[in-house]
């Protein structure tokens, strides 16, 4: 047995028994299991790499941070409340449309923000009371937030895991939008469809208006909306004109933060930017974690065990090996599957259009948030709808899963053709 396999299974081993035996957060397995790495990869505790490891992220987390603020202030000011109010009074006479609308805000949280958990809690808990009162049951509603969650997370413009598996090999974050979008939002507009259409098109309207919040827009009116409308344009601004600079994606939230506090109802500020990045604690403690675990799976040759293997893999079981492996190791952490097995897989389909197969990988990690024994998504979406148990959940998106699986491989497998998407 090599030592750079003795160190791997060093590393899975403290992880699962951090995880599972000792239940400790992910993050803090993360970095036993990372100082476990170097010790067993005869490199010591390797302090320097640790800490080197632990800024790896500092970009990520930056944004990721801002994005919790922006999307707080979102919820606070009520333009959550006014775009949902807004749709269902728009389009209830198109409910194909409309349920695709309430699917783009379920999703719009994990748009911003990378996380699943995110549109869940925000936007899936103000949407989930008005499926209902249109007529969508119980179980299904949990399984348009779950998905929504998901595929919201992997969805432009903020996508984590595609940050990491291209941070993995030196890819810029850039060229992304469009394959992502191609990959997530026509998914969503399926699942939406499938699980609810039936149960809407012959929704009693009256009774749901009734029932809406549309307190923000009456009182506000346009101006509850300019946040979200400023965000996007500071986003495309420099796309568009390219001779103005680039502001970053983290200075874009903040300035739209402020803003949001003078465009509907009055809270405080500090108040809520403290709750959103004291609630986007663990997420970041993750990210810290994977670069720790990174570095040291590269210090010790783990990782080119990890590229070695995945290489000598025959082309159809390398599919079904990232089809397999990446969801199970998600379970964990979606973040930590693009760390730990998204890199290695695009490094084995290095001779394929490397941004279309890293949003790709990218979707397959998030399906970690469908499995247990985390199941973050499906978990969060069963709390509020007021389910008990989840499983029922995640049964009713075995069908939708698989088809997320088998539309990424599609894009890996066409990655030169779709290289088109990629050009900005």
């Amino acid at each position: 047995m090599t030592t750079e396999l003795i160190a791997f299974l060093v590393m899975v081993g403290v992880f699962l028994l951090g995880c599972f035996l000792c239940k400790l957060p992910v993050s803090l397995s993360m970095v036993l299991a990372s100082v476990a790495g170097a010790i067993a990869g005869g490199q010591g505790i390797a302090l320097r790499h640790l800490v080197e490891g632990m800024f790896a992220y500092v970009d990520t987390i930056m944004v990721i941070a801002t994005a919790m603020i922006f999307m707080k202030v979102i919820q606070e000011s009520g333009a959550l409340d006014a775009i949902a109010s807004l749709i269902i009074q728009r389009f209830h006479k198109v409910p194909a449309l409309m349920l695709i609308f309430i699917m783009v805000i379920i999703m719009f949280p994990g748009m911003i923000t990378g996380s699943s958990t995110a549109s869940v809690l925000s936007a899936g808990s103000i949407m989930a009371p008005v499926l209902m009162l249109m007529g969508v049951p119980v179980l299904e509603t949990a399984c348009i937030l779950a998905m929504g969650g998901v595929l919201g997370m992997i969805a432009p413009p903020t996508n984590i895991p595609a940050m990491i598996i291209g941070a993995g090999i030196d890819i810029p974050y850039s060229g992304f939008g469009l394959p992502l979008t191609m990959l997530t939002f026509p998914l969503a507009f399926l699942f939406v469809l499938m699980f609810g259409y039936k149960y809407v098109k012959n929704m009693n309207y009256v009774e749901v208006e009734a029932k809406l919040n549309t307190d923000s827009r009456e009182r506000f009116g346009f101006k509850v909306y300019i946040p979200l409308l400023l965000a996007i344009v500071l986003m495309v601004l420099n796309k568009a004109v390219p001779a103005i600079p680039d502001i970053g994606m983290p200075l874009v939230f903040l300035i739209s933060a402020v803003v949001g506090c003078f465009t509907g109802y009055k809270f405080n500020f500090f108040k809520a930017a403290k709750e959103s990045v004291h609630s986007a604690l663990p997420v970041m403690g993750i990210l810290m974690g994977v670069g720790m675990f990174i570095q040291v799976m590269t210090l010790t040759g783990v990782r080119g065990l990890i590229v070695t293997s995945c290489l000598s893999l025959p082309s159809f079981a390398r599919y079904l090996a990232l089809a397999i492996s990446m969801p199970a190791f998600g379970a964990i952490s979606s973040f930590g599957s693009a760390s730990v097995l998204g890199v290695p897989f695009l490094l084995s389909f290095l001779a394929k259009d490397q941004i279309i197969v890293a949003a790709a990988l990218s979707l397959v990690a998030s399906l970690g948030d469908m499995v247990p024994p985390t199941a973050l998504a499906g978990i969060f979406a069963a709390k509020v709808v007021g389910m008990e148990n989840y499983t029922p959940i995640l049964k009713k998106c075995l069908i939708p899963c698989l088809i997320v699986v088998i539309w990424a491989i599609l894009f890996i497998v066409f990655a030169d053709q779709l290289s088109f998407l990629t050009l900005s």
